[in-house]
């Protein structure tokens, strides 16, 4: 049951694998957020699972609180790591007792899970054929970005642009289809005052990151003037960064992504103590296959989980590579009127297509996310 071996993919279009293998063979997959600084994850990967090799691969807290605990701890790279290797760890187990994971987390709570499709929104082509093709396809529920970039203060141009694109879904579709938007952390204080107000007769399911998570305090007044849910938390890690959001209630729905926060069970401590103060929980996850079917299995046993993002064609992803090209039972991740299946086959449930993964990371991965600016030539947040 000893971790003997490890390897560490990178392949595009942002995504990076690790495999963890076991002296009695067993294989599990984890996945890793690449953002921009590939290299430096692929490193800090190496470093921590050749502090594991020879560890009981069953004792997945201990191994946790070993990667974890250290003086200089948490931040991203730090936590994409850890998380990479838990999922690992918990696909192994399950693999072992064949049984999925949420099986040893407390067992399912859910016949099916809802899941919705991203549009675009902030560069909009024609955002309209987008979501009809969605609706089309199955999906009762849509997410777009609300807003290209924005200054502290901006023009009410842009807010027309914004309330715009918005308003053309909600009279083409009516109550028909649930519309979140995500300011994705572009939108300052200030116009988030102005653009909560200004979106209040369109009944969102939810508004995402209205502000950066290094200004939460802001939610306080923010959530004061919001007649929508408030969402936040992709950008979180640990039960110690989403303590304050969720005792002081300043937001309605949180937003742990699976392979940042700490992994599965970190995953499902969080969306437990967000249970206790009667939030909803949306986990983020617009990465690669094995970040999803992870999220999956948390979802599967999580009572406050109402719906889930997924990658399928996202347009982050837009190239000759998507989530099911490596997966070879592609059937968990096929949805039926916007609902997912919950996970049968034991560990996370997928079966990857490993030579091809091999190929591809051959190839060289440098995903930079756009760097914008402001029209005086300031960085603007993406």
């Amino acid at each position: 049951m000893k971790i003997v071996d490890y390897k560490i993919y990178a392949v595009k279009p942002r995504w990076i694998f690790l495999k963890l293998k076991t002296e009695d063979g067993l294989e599990g997959w984890g996945e890793m957020v690449s953002g921009t600084r590939t290299e430096t994850v692929i490193q800090g990967a190496k470093e921590m699972c050749e502090r594991i090799l020879g560890t009981n691969s069953n004792e997945i807290e201990r191994i946790w609180q070993r990667l974890y605990r250290h003086f200089f701890r948490g931040g991203p790279v730090s936590m994409t790591v850890i998380s990479g290797i838990e999922i690992a760890l918990w696909d192994i187990k399950g693999k072992r007792l064949g049984v999925p994971i949420y099986e040893l987390l407390g067992g399912k709570v859910r016949d099916s899970l809802k899941v919705y499709s991203w549009i675009g929104g902030d560069r909009p082509n024609d955002i309209l054929k987008e979501a009809k093709t969605k609706y089309e396809s199955g999906f009762s529920a849509i997410k777009m970005n609300g807003t290209e970039e924005l200054h502290y203060i901006d023009t009410y141009k842009k807010v027309d642009e914004v309330l715009e694109r918005v308003d053309l879904l909600r009279n083409h579709f009516g109550n028909d289809l649930d519309i979140a938007v995500d300011f994705h952390g572009r939108v300052h204080k200030p116009m988030a005052k102005v653009l909560l107000e200004e979106l209040r007769p369109y009944r969102l399911m939810f508004i995402e990151e209205p502000v950066l998570p290094e200004h939460n305090e802001a939610l306080e007044n923010l959530y004061q003037l919001a007649s929508m849910p408030i969402a936040t938390g992709e950008r979180l890690y640990t039960r110690g960064s989403f303590k304050d959001i969720i005792s002081k209630g300043v937001a309605d729905i949180i937003q742990p992504d699976v392979i940042l926060t700490g992994g599965i069970l970190e995953t499902r401590k969080i969306a437990a103590m967000a249970e206790a103060y009667d939030f909803g929980v949306a986990p983020h996850a617009p990465y690669g296959p094995i970040a999803l079917a992870a999220t999956f299995q948390v979802d599967a046993c999580t009572p406050n989980v109402f719906i889930q993002e997924q990658s399928l064609n996202i347009h982050y992803n837009q190239g000759d590579i998507d989530l099911l090209d490596f997966v070879k039972n592609k059937e968990i991740f096929k949805y039926k009127d916007g609902f997912a299946d919950v996970p049968k086959l034991p560990g996370l449930g997928l079966e990857l297509e490993e030579d091809l993964i091999y190929d591809v990371s051959k190839e060289p991965l440098n995903w930079q996310n756009p760097w914008w600016k402001n029209y005086d030539g300031t960085i603007a947040e993406w």
